[in-house]
């Protein structure tokens, strides 16, 4: 599913409107009903009281339909308008002469602080105020009013986006945006629902499709993606029935240190369950007979020295490396490091201390060969590209240093972001189970256990991030958030194979 900016939104009403041969007003109509029916459906007339705060453009429209339909319904509803300025929207307008004419009781009008209703923590709030056209900071008393809102602990219902959240940048403050509990947003989610200091606006959201024009919508290429499992399973590269070992290639994981030969263990299981053909390990003396034990599956290749890797040198000609897990910042291993660098040709997979090294020493950058992937977490990202102002900024930097390198930045987070040059595609798999150690390594084996078998660069990102997401969605439901462990992951990414396959996509919730 692509991600569209509010100015290609808008623009997809429009080609709307022309292909269909309809009027704005209509198209309203759809979408608020659209609303309608997903509130009906779950709540199926039960007796609770709607606040409804609309706006004065077409978000307050959409608002002033659904204050129509829910009373048709047996709902009790009460509507507020937020005159936060004279102007009004056409079709703000003739919604407003519509609901008036069905009600003895018209809309309270808001002008100030003086005029803020009461509100039950067992009433249903539904944020109608601004949509995706906000362009400008909030007028003081709005923000008040918001302020007054979120601190009713009332179920908050937005429409298309909450109010003070741009679709596209930073709010101007986060006092001035309403914390929805759900946002039925039209046709795409929105980029603001995806990022660490945005998403937290709206705890959940749902899509409705408004049959917006189809041939528009496949034209045009969107700030983002989201990874699909149809997108995963279209990639997926089925096994050849003659096929041995060697036709699913050899991939080299090097790294660890001392007290950190388990990153290894991780990362070298997960690139054999990911189905790689082989599988060496190129690790310090010390964590010989552990990695050994643990993976007796793959082979073994150690350094000269006993606790941190001195010199890079194996004879073994692999088709993938993904290095750095556990590796340590030891002067001595980011020389090694750095010659291995200088010298390597195939794309890699750099995790972990070999990013903090790059970050270090920043003229290693420019030996990154064309095609790796890094695969930071925030922090690690931080040092690489930089500080950034807000989550925006960061995706900017991101495809900046995805350019000038030439590779794929995998930046880990509850939606992992893969930048890919100029593109930007989110990961939906994954739950807050995931934030443990060990979690990491087991992506960047994966990776790197895809590339062996001849997934090229960005496929290879694409299908390991989301397996490795949905192995972790998996495994929760046996093992709960607080129990899972990065090997739990790794256990499962045979059945996140097999659940590619399947109609259903297991779902996690906040209370797993």
């Amino acid at each position: 599913m692509k991600i569209l900016s509010a100015e290609q939104l808008q623009k997809a009403d429009q080609a709307t409107l022309r292909s269909q041969n309809i009027s704005s007003l209509e198209l309203m109509e759809r979408a608020a009903t659209q609303i309608f029916n997903s509130i009906h459906a779950k709540l199926k007339g039960a007796d609770v009281l709607f606040h409804i705060f609309c706006g004065i453009g077409n978000n307050g429209g959409d608002g002033l339909v659904l204050s129509r339909l829910l009373p048709e319904h047996g709902y009790k509803v009460k509507t507020y308008i937020v005159n936060f300025t004279d102007k009004r929207s056409d079709d703000f307008l003739k919604n407003y002469d519509r609901l008036i004419a069905l009600n003895t009781t018209w809309p309270t009008q808001l002008k100030s602080e003086t005029d803020f209703p009461q509100l039950s923590e067992k009433d249903i709030v539904v944020d109608a105020i601004f949509g995706i056209g906000l362009n400008r900071p909030l007028v003081g008393w709005v923000v008040k009013l918001i302020q007054h809102i979120n601190a009713s602990n009332a179920f908050v219902l937005s429409i298309d986006i909450p109010s003070g959240l741009y679709a596209d940048r930073a709010p101007d403050t986060s006092d001035g945006v309403i914390k929805a509990s759900t946002t039925f947003t039209f046709q795409t989610p929105k980029l603001a629902f995806f990022l660490p200091e945005t998403a937290v606006y709206s705890r959940d959201f749902e899509v409705l499709d408004i049959g917006q024009d189809q041939l528009f919508m496949n034209e045009s290429k969107g700030v983002a993606e989201l990874i699909s499992k149809n997108m995963i399973r279209s990639m997926y590269q089925p096994r050849e029935k003659f096929a041995h070992k060697g036709t699913y290639g050899h991939c080299l994981l090097i790294g660890g240190s001392y007290g950190k030969i388990g990153s290894m263990i991780i990362a070298t299981e997960a690139a054999m369950r990911v189905g790689a053909g082989l599988a060496t390990s190129y690790i310090p003396e010390c964590g010989y007979t552990a990695l050994q034990t643990a993976v007796p599956t793959a082979m073994v290749v150690t350094d000269d020295n006993d606790n941190y890797i001195k010199a890079i040198d194996y004879d073994v000609e692999p088709n993938a490396i993904g290095i750095g897990m556990g590796m340590g910042t030891n002067k001595n291993t980011i020389l090694a490091f750095e010659n291995f660098l200088k010298k390597i040709e195939i794309p890699v997979v750099l995790d972990a201390d070999a990013l903090n090294s790059i970050a270090q020493h920043g003229d290693l950058a420019k030996h990154i060969p064309s095609g790796s992937i890094l695969t930071p977490h925030p922090k690690e990202l931080e040092r690489l590209v930089g500080s950034w102002k807000d989550d925006f900024e960061k995706i900017k930097k991101a495809k900046e240093y995805s350019k000038r390198y030439q590779c794929i930045l995998v930046i880990k987070g509850a939606y992992t972001l893969i930048v890919n040059d100029d593109t930007l595609y989110i990961n939906t798999t994954g739950n807050p189970g995931m934030a443990t150690g060990g979690t990491g390594d087991a992506l960047t084996g994966m990776i790197t256990g895809l590339i062996a078998q001849g997934y090229n660069s960005l496929q290879a990102t694409l299908v390991g991030v989301y397996l490795h997401g949905l192995s972790g969605d998996l495994a929760i439901q046996t093992t709960g958030y607080q129990g899972l462990l990065a090997t739990d992951v790794v256990q499962y990414i045979g059945k996140s194979f097999l659940n590619l396959f399947e109609t259903k996509t297991p779902a996690h919730t906040e209370n797993s």
